[in-house]
């Protein structure tokens, strides 16, 4: 599966998904730091990747709505410590092989993910 991780993400998080079996680039990768949301996830629909994010603006299904999209992760998180963000993607990483992402969007909180179509 492909991945895009937004800029609110760190890069060396991107290493995690390789040994996962999955592609990962990143929005800063691709010179689109900065770029407004729907920029970001034009580019995420084209290249069929799916979305991660801190960005909560991505969970609102009636400006983002799932079914038009490869996937959302949203990170909904306590905190974006290092050890908190790598903890929640590595939980979403267990789960691909048993939940679809395509059209789907993932809200990942400390003790549960939850799936909306």
């Amino acid at each position: 599966m492909k991945f895009k991780l937004d800029e609110n993400l760190s890069p060396t998080i991107g290493a995690l998904f390789e040994p996962a079996g999955h592609d990962a680039h990143s929005v800063v990768q691709q010179n689109l730091g900065g770029a407004p949301d729907e920029r970001v996830i034009d580019v995420c629909r084209r290249e069929g990747r799916v979305l991660i994010t801190l960005d909560l603006d991505f969970s609102n299904i009636l400006s983002y709505p799932p079914s038009d999209f490869a996937g959302i992760v949203v990170l909904r998180l306590p905190d974006q410590a290092h050890a908190t963000v790598k903890s929640a993607i590595e939980r979403v990483l267990a789960l691909v092989p048993a939940e679809p992402v395509v059209g789907t969007l993932w809200i990942v909180e400390e003790r549960r993910i939850r799936i909306r179509e």
